[in-house]
């Protein structure tokens, strides 16, 4: 297990919250996985992260559990505001888009694709 001292040294806060040293990736990112019933060992792998920074990070996360916790439902809100954000602002730009008539000489193609997503659709 790792010393507090090292897990310090690890995890750091940066400008996007809590993150791995030397990297681009934040616990959160981590917590996605883990929450997806990941075992640390491919998180670790998919990540290309050492075993130390793994253990650490799980380590972290165990031992502030609570704030952790709290800034990852933070993130995944925020996540979920901006999704819903461009949902309904390209809703119309698509609209339009497939409102638009077929390129000259697409149009069995169109078809094509339009009935493989019609078929994806009602299978899904």
């Amino acid at each position: 297990m790792a010393t507090t001292s090292d897990t310090q040294l690890t995890v750091i806060r940066t400008e996007r919250g809590l993150s791995i040293a030397d990297t681009r990736i934040t616990l959160y990112d981590v917590m996605d996985y883990l929450r997806a019933g990941w075992p640390p060992k491919l998180i670790r792998d998919r990540l290309d992260l050492t075993d130390q920074q793994i253990n650490d990070v799980i380590g972290y996360i165990k031992t502030h559990h609570d704030e952790v916790e709290a800034e990852y439902q933070t993130v995944l809100e925020t996540a979920q505001q901006i999704r819903q954000y461009w949902e309904e602002r390209n809703r119309d730009r698509e609209a339009r888009i497939a409102n638009l008539p077929a390129p000259q000489g697409q149009e069995m193609i169109r078809e094509k694709l339009r009935a493989l997503k019609d078929k994806v659709e009602s299978t899904g």
